[in-house]
């Protein structure tokens, strides 16, 4: 079991309280904007990783605070009876209950990086549109999820929210409402005149492709009123409905044959289009941020032989051991199964600009370092304001195939030349600094549990033992057995019976 020691820290978020010192003076916590040649390079957690099986674990101690400008913890929900944002994962995300509290670990890195900027992300896929279509359809309902999101926000020291409501107006399996494209305008309308009280970044989460866009956006007021534009320029392809045919994830270009026939699969289905599209309906190139994916997305060939662009497809990719998602691989997996055992074959078609791979009947189109690196020189050419990445987790964190996050340093190398680094005089905070919640305590004593974590003996059966963790308001009891042999206390192992006195009574 990884046993993590917990600490969190109360600093300023532009009002009152108690900062950090740099050369004796108070400092406030620093919100980054993008300025003159700086880049952003925006970072999505998923917070579920945390519970990703071996290699695949991944949890916010694991973040390199000087990596990315800006971190997204993902995600926050959103209630469906009286709209108020939710927290998802309570035990994950709070200290509440016992809870780990990873809410105030994240926003705790700040504590190691003053430049870093954190922000909670809202939304997701798996929400939905309708209840956010529904959210938006009354001031009463706006409100009332605008209050508490700042509520939240300020409570846990992030700097903002990411809106990542796919997508307003609906989609085919959660439908929404035509006149989400006018609430959508006046929620964040709404929403900046309570965050700009408290000076509270907004960006959003936005679909790429351009029917997509022309439903969803009124892109000019959409550049009035965010920070940053996250354009998700991915999943262009993928085992989708009516998509039976392989196609890369990301690509940046348009192949000649798609920009030629509008009726072709892959027409506009790449990064350029989209930015293009963008900034053709007013979004401004200081606030477009280029998607790029830690992930790939693959397909199981109907023909092994016939394997390259728009070839048949059966079926998505098998699923990869850590995010198990059939169609899906993320880096670190692409890395064990496709990169270093090297048994596929890798093809750079000029125009994507990225690689796919196949072997047998299995095929995968994803980025590496190299492509990361050529999309962010197009980034550079194109004067935009950077990347975001989904997701941190997902890279190669461990290095089996090169640096530690190579996809993300690439990125960061590329555009800012390198890692951020801490102001002269900047100390970070020791555990003198009165924390914001308090670190978890031990729930009261049960039959089974009182404090201690380690292996214990179940007295009322020699061959078992269990262990005790706490969260989510209590204690959780894992027992396990030895079988026919008998769970040793002292040696906390499993021994012959004859060596366990709880197993060895002679009746008189």
């Amino acid at each position: 079991m990884k046993l993590l020691v917990y600490i969190t820290l109360a600093f300023l978020l532009g009002g009152g309280g108690e900062g950090w010192q740099i050369n004796g003076e108070l400092q406030p916590a620093t919100k980054y904007r993008s300025t003159g040649d700086q880049k952003v390079v925006m970072c999505y957690f998923g917070s579920w990783s945390t519970y990703r099986w071996g290699d695949g674990t991944y949890d916010v101690e694991d973040i390199d605070p000087f990596l990315c400008t800006h971190l997204m913890y993902g995600f926050a929900g959103l209630h469906s009876d009286d709209f108020t944002i939710k927290v998802l994962d309570p035990y994950n995300d709070l200290y509440d209950n016992w809870g780990k509290g990873a809410f105030d670990r994240f926003t705790f890195l700040k504590a190691y990086n003053p430049s870093l900027t954190t922000i909670l992300s809202v939304g997701g896929w798996n929400e939905g549109a309708t209840k956010y279509s529904e959210m938006a359809s009354t001031p009463e309902n706006r409100a009332a999820f605008i209050n508490s999101t700042v509520e939240l926000l300020l409570k846990h020291n992030f700097d903002g929210l990411d809106f990542d409501w796919e997508y307003p107006c609906g989609r085919d399996d959660s439908p929404g409402s035509a006149a989400d494209y006018v609430n959508y305008i006046t929620l964040l309308r709404e929403m900046r005149e309570e965050f700009d009280k408290y000076g509270l970044l907004i960006t959003a989460a936005v679909a790429a492709p351009i029917r997509l866009v022309d439903q969803a956006y009124d892109v000019e007021s959409v550049a009035e009123l965010l920070d940053y534009i996250n354009v998700m320029s991915y999943d262009f392809h993928g085992w989708f409905p009516n998509h039976t045919f392989t196609g890369h994830n990301s690509p940046l270009f348009g192949t000649p044959e798609e920009d030629a026939d509008e009726s072709h699969p892959g027409h506009s289905l790449n990064i350029k289009a989209s930015i293009d599209y963008w900034m053709e309906r007013g979004a401004r190139k200081s606030q477009l941020l280029v998607g790029l994916a830690a992930y790939g997305r693959g397909f199981t060939l109907k023909n092994p032989g016939d394997n390259g662009l728009y070839a048949p497809a059966t079926a998505g990719c098998e699923a990869g051991p850590y995010t198990q998602a059939r169609g899906y691989l993320g880096y670190n997996e692409i890395c064990d199964r496709v990169l270093l055992p090297g048994d596929w074959t890798i093809v750079r078609e000029e125009h994507v600009a990225a690689p796919y791979a196949y072997k047998g009947n299995q095929w995968i189109g994803y980025d590496d370092e190299e492509s990361i690196a050529t999309k962010c020189d197009w980034v550079m050419d194109e004067e935009l304001a950077g990347v975001f990445f989904w997701s941190i987790d997902t890279d190669d964190f461990k290095g089996k195939c090169g640096r530690p996050h190579g996809l993300i340093l690439t990125a960061t190398e590329k555009l800012n030349g390198g890692k951020m680094t801490t102001p002269d005089g900047w100390t970070t905070p020791g555990p003198s600094i009165s924390p914001s919640t308090p670190e978890p305590e031990t729930p009261p004593p049960s039959e089974f549990c009182d404090g201690e974590l380690g292996p214990q003996a179940n007295p009322y059966d020699c061959h078992q033992y269990f262990t005790c963790q706490f969260g989510q308001g209590g204690w959780f009891i894992s027992m396990q057995t030895c079988g026919d042999l008998a769970f040793n206390p002292e040696l906390q192992t499993c021994d012959w019976p004859y060596n366990v006195p709880a197993c060895n009574t002679t009746v008189v």
